[in-house]
């Protein structure tokens, strides 16, 4: 394949933009992406994996990530573990260990379904176990409800959304019997 910037150099570089559903791809050889400031990996004057995303987060457009809050909060918070604050984190790109997953969970929701369009994994469910998952699903689903209607204290709503549930638990029970 060519390059579509030059149409003489083969394309090394393939880039796919998903903006509003809408799917736009790019192929470009190395020279034009270093014209148009794209820089390559492992070169010279590459980019790091972080340049790319932090330019999809807005990391340092928003002074402290999609998560507007403080540079004084991003820098204050910090893992338990190895010490890395997000702020960081959001200039590196990547956790310092493990437990940052944890310390920084309540602010890599809104990076995710940004970057997603969803924060739980949705793929393909094999036919054979496909019902299963999916009334799994529909289960976690209807207890987040459920939750949702305590806190608001709809507690009429809530028996019923409490009654679903058990009845989906119930069948899924009588299921596992029959099939061993």
């Amino acid at each position: 394949m060519l390059c579509q910037e030059c149409e003489k150099k083969p394309a090394t570089l393939h880039f796919t933009k998903i903006v509003n559903g809408e799917k736009t791809e790019f192929h470009i050889c190395e020279s034009c992406a270093r014209e148009r400031g794209e820089g390559i990996p492992g070169t010279a004057n590459g980019f790091s994996i972080h340049s790319l995303l932090s330019g999809l987060l807005d990391f340092e457009q928003s002074g402290g990530g999609v998560n507007n809050f403080s540079a004084k909060q991003a820098q204050q918070l910090r893992c338990d573990n190895c010490g890395l604050t997000y702020t960081q984190f959001s200039k590196m790109g990547r956790f310092g260990c493990s437990n940052c997953y944890t310390q920084f969970g309540g602010k890599l929701d809104p990076i995710l379904k940004r970057v997603h369009g969803n924060t739980t994994h949705v793929g393909k469910i094999p036919k054979r176990a496909g019902v299963k998952i999916q009334v799994k699903r529909e289960i976690e689903e209807l207890r987040r409800d459920l939750q949702t209607r305590i806190e608001q204290e709809d507690f009429e709503n809530a028996a019923k959304v409490r009654d679903r549930i058990r009845e989906l638990e119930r069948n899924s029970a009588d299921e596992e019997e029959r099939h061993g």
